[in-house]
Protein backbone atom coordinates (compact mmCIF):
# COMPACT_ATOMS: atom_id res chain seq x y z
CA UNK A 1 0.00 0.00 0.00
CA UNK A 2 1.29 3.42 -1.08
CA UNK A 3 1.79 6.33 1.12
CA UNK A 4 0.11 9.37 -0.19
CA UNK A 5 1.50 13.14 0.43
CA UNK A 6 0.23 16.53 -0.91
CA UNK A 7 1.71 15.87 -4.15
CA UNK A 8 0.29 12.77 -4.95
CA UNK A 9 -3.06 12.47 -3.29
CA UNK A 10 -5.06 9.30 -2.59
CA UNK A 11 -7.87 9.41 -5.34
CA UNK A 12 -11.24 8.38 -3.41
CA UNK A 13 -14.75 8.07 -5.11
CA UNK A 14 -17.66 8.17 -2.80
CA UNK A 15 -20.69 6.40 -3.33
CA UNK A 16 -24.51 7.41 -1.71
CA UNK A 17 -27.81 7.30 -1.84
CA UNK A 18 -29.50 9.75 0.16
CA UNK A 19 -27.98 12.94 2.40
CA UNK A 20 -24.38 12.49 2.59
CA UNK A 21 -23.84 13.43 6.40
CA UNK A 22 -20.75 10.95 6.26
CA UNK A 23 -19.58 12.49 2.83
CA UNK A 24 -19.58 15.63 4.67
CA UNK A 25 -17.49 14.85 7.80
CA UNK A 26 -15.45 13.28 5.01
CA UNK A 27 -15.10 16.56 2.76
CA UNK A 28 -14.82 18.43 6.27
CA UNK A 29 -11.96 16.56 7.61
CA UNK A 30 -10.13 16.56 4.79
CA UNK A 31 -10.32 19.81 4.08
CA UNK A 32 -9.79 21.01 7.87
CA UNK A 33 -6.62 18.35 8.72
CA UNK A 34 -5.21 18.69 5.27
CA UNK A 35 -5.37 14.99 4.50
CA UNK A 36 -3.44 13.85 1.29
CA UNK A 37 -7.10 12.79 -0.01
CA UNK A 38 -8.74 13.81 -3.04
CA UNK A 39 -12.39 12.85 -3.82
CA UNK A 40 -12.56 12.75 -7.90
CA UNK A 41 -16.32 12.29 -7.36
CA UNK A 42 -19.34 11.35 -5.81
CA UNK A 43 -21.60 9.12 -7.44
CA UNK A 44 -25.30 8.15 -6.36
CA UNK A 45 -28.01 5.99 -7.85
CA UNK A 46 -30.23 8.31 -6.39
CA UNK A 47 -30.97 11.12 -8.56
CA UNK A 48 -32.60 13.29 -5.35
CA UNK A 49 -29.71 12.61 -3.23
CA UNK A 50 -28.87 15.46 -1.08
CA UNK A 51 -25.19 14.46 -0.71
CA UNK A 52 -25.21 15.28 -4.50
CA UNK A 53 -25.54 18.87 -3.52
CA UNK A 54 -23.19 18.73 -0.92
CA UNK A 55 -20.34 17.69 -3.57
CA UNK A 56 -21.12 20.14 -5.79
CA UNK A 57 -21.01 23.27 -2.63
CA UNK A 58 -17.40 21.73 -2.45
CA UNK A 59 -16.09 21.69 -5.93
CA UNK A 60 -16.75 17.72 -6.02
CA UNK A 61 -17.74 16.70 -9.66
CA UNK A 62 -21.40 14.64 -9.08
CA UNK A 63 -23.39 12.26 -10.85
CA UNK A 64 -26.07 10.44 -11.23
CA UNK A 65 -26.14 6.57 -12.17
CA UNK A 66 -29.46 5.75 -11.78
CA UNK A 67 -30.21 2.04 -11.04
CA UNK A 68 -33.42 2.10 -12.48
CA UNK A 69 -31.96 3.25 -15.76
CA UNK A 70 -30.34 -0.70 -16.39
CA UNK A 71 -32.13 -4.01 -16.63
CA UNK A 72 -30.44 -6.18 -13.83
CA UNK A 73 -27.63 -5.78 -11.27
CA UNK A 74 -24.82 -6.49 -13.28
CA UNK A 75 -25.63 -4.62 -15.85
CA UNK A 76 -25.70 -1.45 -13.41
CA UNK A 77 -22.51 -2.70 -11.98
CA UNK A 78 -20.77 -2.86 -14.76
CA UNK A 79 -21.55 0.80 -15.55
CA UNK A 80 -20.71 1.69 -12.30
CA UNK A 81 -17.27 0.25 -12.21
CA UNK A 82 -16.81 2.20 -15.67
CA UNK A 83 -17.00 5.19 -14.08
CA UNK A 84 -14.90 5.09 -10.92
CA UNK A 85 -12.69 3.44 -12.77
CA UNK A 86 -12.46 6.66 -15.13
CA UNK A 87 -11.68 8.69 -12.38
CA UNK A 88 -8.92 6.14 -11.10
CA UNK A 89 -9.92 5.52 -7.52
CA UNK A 90 -8.06 3.94 -5.17
CA UNK A 91 -10.19 4.09 -2.53
CA UNK A 92 -14.02 3.60 -2.89
CA UNK A 93 -16.21 4.63 0.03
CA UNK A 94 -19.53 3.81 0.69
CA UNK A 95 -21.40 6.78 2.43
CA UNK A 96 -25.36 5.29 2.72
CA UNK A 97 -25.10 3.74 -1.14
CA UNK A 98 -28.20 1.88 -0.51
CA UNK A 99 -27.54 -1.37 -3.31
CA UNK A 100 -26.73 -4.71 -2.39
CA UNK A 101 -23.42 -5.49 -4.55
CA UNK A 102 -22.54 -7.50 -7.35
CA UNK A 103 -19.50 -10.44 -6.26
CA UNK A 104 -18.07 -9.14 -9.31
CA UNK A 105 -17.85 -5.69 -8.41
CA UNK A 106 -17.11 -6.40 -5.17
CA UNK A 107 -14.10 -8.64 -6.01
CA UNK A 108 -12.55 -5.89 -8.32
CA UNK A 109 -11.98 -3.34 -5.63
CA UNK A 110 -11.05 -5.78 -3.11
CA UNK A 111 -9.32 -4.46 0.01
CA UNK A 112 -9.66 -0.64 -1.66
CA UNK A 113 -13.56 -0.52 -0.43
CA UNK A 114 -15.16 0.70 2.58
CA UNK A 115 -17.83 0.76 4.09
CA UNK A 116 -19.89 2.15 7.38
CA UNK A 117 -22.92 -0.26 8.79
CA UNK A 118 -24.97 1.01 12.44
CA UNK A 119 -24.00 -1.65 14.15
CA UNK A 120 -21.25 -3.58 16.30
CA UNK A 121 -20.82 -6.43 13.35
CA UNK A 122 -21.45 -9.51 13.40
CA UNK A 123 -24.77 -8.02 15.04
CA UNK A 124 -26.98 -6.59 13.17
CA UNK A 125 -26.42 -7.22 9.82
CA UNK A 126 -28.56 -5.21 7.27
CA UNK A 127 -31.10 -2.47 7.54
CA UNK A 128 -33.57 -1.08 10.64
CA UNK A 129 -30.07 -1.49 13.27
CA UNK A 130 -31.54 0.47 15.55
CA UNK A 131 -35.10 -1.24 16.51
CA UNK A 132 -33.32 -4.04 15.99
CA UNK A 133 -30.95 -3.12 19.24
CA UNK A 134 -34.14 -1.51 21.10
CA UNK A 135 -36.45 -4.71 20.52
CA UNK A 136 -33.61 -7.04 21.77
CA UNK A 137 -32.93 -4.91 25.21
CA UNK A 138 -29.01 -4.32 24.68
CA UNK A 139 -27.60 -1.72 26.70
CA UNK A 140 -24.63 -1.19 24.14
CA UNK A 141 -25.18 -0.12 20.26
CA UNK A 142 -22.43 1.08 18.08
CA UNK A 143 -20.91 1.61 14.71
CA UNK A 144 -18.42 -0.46 12.59
CA UNK A 145 -16.52 0.79 9.57
CA UNK A 146 -14.84 -2.32 7.39
CA UNK A 147 -13.93 -3.69 4.43
CA UNK A 148 -16.68 -4.75 1.57
CA UNK A 149 -16.72 -8.39 0.88
CA UNK A 150 -19.31 -10.43 -1.28
CA UNK A 151 -21.20 -11.00 1.72
CA UNK A 152 -23.04 -8.41 2.57
CA UNK A 153 -21.89 -6.60 5.93
CA UNK A 154 -19.92 -9.63 6.51
CA UNK A 155 -16.38 -7.92 5.67
CA UNK A 156 -13.55 -7.90 8.04
CA UNK A 157 -14.06 -4.88 10.78
CA UNK A 158 -11.11 -2.12 10.87
CA UNK A 159 -12.81 0.15 13.52
CA UNK A 160 -16.02 0.01 15.84
CA UNK A 161 -17.57 2.65 18.37
CA UNK A 162 -20.22 2.59 21.03
CA UNK A 163 -23.05 3.88 22.48
CA UNK A 164 -25.05 3.58 25.42
CA UNK A 165 -28.93 3.01 24.95
CA UNK A 166 -30.42 4.88 27.39
CA UNK A 167 -33.94 4.27 28.95
CA UNK A 168 -36.77 5.90 26.73
CA UNK A 169 -34.26 6.01 23.76
CA UNK A 170 -36.24 5.98 20.60
CA UNK A 171 -34.19 5.03 17.38
CA UNK A 172 -34.22 8.28 15.95
CA UNK A 173 -31.98 8.77 19.07
CA UNK A 174 -29.71 6.24 19.34
CA UNK A 175 -28.94 7.33 15.05
CA UNK A 176 -28.23 10.95 15.79
CA UNK A 177 -25.73 9.52 19.08
CA UNK A 178 -24.67 7.01 16.21
CA UNK A 179 -23.76 9.91 13.17
CA UNK A 180 -22.00 11.59 15.78
CA UNK A 181 -19.57 8.54 15.96
CA UNK A 182 -20.03 7.80 12.34
CA UNK A 183 -18.35 11.20 11.93
CA UNK A 184 -15.21 10.89 13.09
CA UNK A 185 -14.51 7.02 12.71
CA UNK A 186 -14.75 6.74 8.89
CA UNK A 187 -12.66 9.96 8.31
CA UNK A 188 -9.81 8.30 10.26
CA UNK A 189 -10.00 5.08 8.37
CA UNK A 190 -9.40 7.07 5.43
CA UNK A 191 -6.60 8.97 6.98
CA UNK A 192 -5.48 5.55 7.57
CA UNK A 193 -5.72 4.46 4.31
CA UNK A 194 -4.17 7.28 3.02
CA UNK A 195 -1.07 6.99 5.02
CA UNK A 196 -0.21 3.37 3.96
CA UNK A 197 -1.16 2.05 7.64
CA UNK A 198 -3.98 0.07 6.09
CA UNK A 199 -4.57 -2.78 4.43
CA UNK A 200 -6.73 -6.16 3.68
CA UNK A 201 -4.75 -9.40 3.29
CA UNK A 202 -7.13 -12.24 2.81
CA UNK A 203 -9.67 -12.34 5.38
CA UNK A 204 -7.48 -10.03 7.75
CA UNK A 205 -6.83 -6.57 8.44
CA UNK A 206 -3.71 -5.40 8.80
CA UNK A 207 -2.59 -2.05 10.85
CA UNK A 208 1.08 -0.83 10.40
CA UNK A 209 1.79 -3.77 8.89
CA UNK A 210 0.27 -6.24 11.71
CA UNK A 211 -2.91 -7.85 12.61
CA UNK A 212 -5.16 -5.49 13.66
CA UNK A 213 -5.82 -6.40 17.33
CA UNK A 214 -9.26 -6.41 19.27
CA UNK A 215 -8.13 -3.37 21.17
CA UNK A 216 -7.04 -1.37 18.24
CA UNK A 217 -10.25 -2.07 16.79
CA UNK A 218 -12.52 -0.21 19.22
CA UNK A 219 -12.44 3.84 18.84
CA UNK A 220 -10.80 5.14 21.99
CA UNK A 221 -10.58 8.96 20.95
CA UNK A 222 -8.26 10.86 19.54
CA UNK A 223 -6.50 11.53 22.29
CA UNK A 224 -6.08 7.57 22.95
CA UNK A 225 -3.97 4.96 21.47
CA UNK A 226 -5.01 2.58 20.26
CA UNK A 227 -7.70 3.48 18.84
CA UNK A 228 -14.29 2.47 20.73
CA UNK A 229 -14.83 3.73 24.54
CA UNK A 230 -18.90 4.02 25.50
CA UNK A 231 -19.81 7.47 25.32
CA UNK A 232 -19.69 8.63 29.50
CA UNK A 233 -22.78 11.15 29.14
Amino acid sequence: MRKATADSPLKVVVLISGNGSNLQAIIDTIAREKLPVVICAVISNNPDAYGLERARKAGIPAEVLNHRDYPDREEYDHALQQRIDSYGAELVVLAGFMRILTEDFVLHYSGRMLNIHPSLLPKYQGLNTHQRVLDAGDEIHGVSVHFVTPELDSGPVIIQATVPVRAGDSADDLAKRIHQQEHIIYPLVIRWFAEGRLALQGDQVLLDGKPITAEQRRYQGENKNPVTAAEST
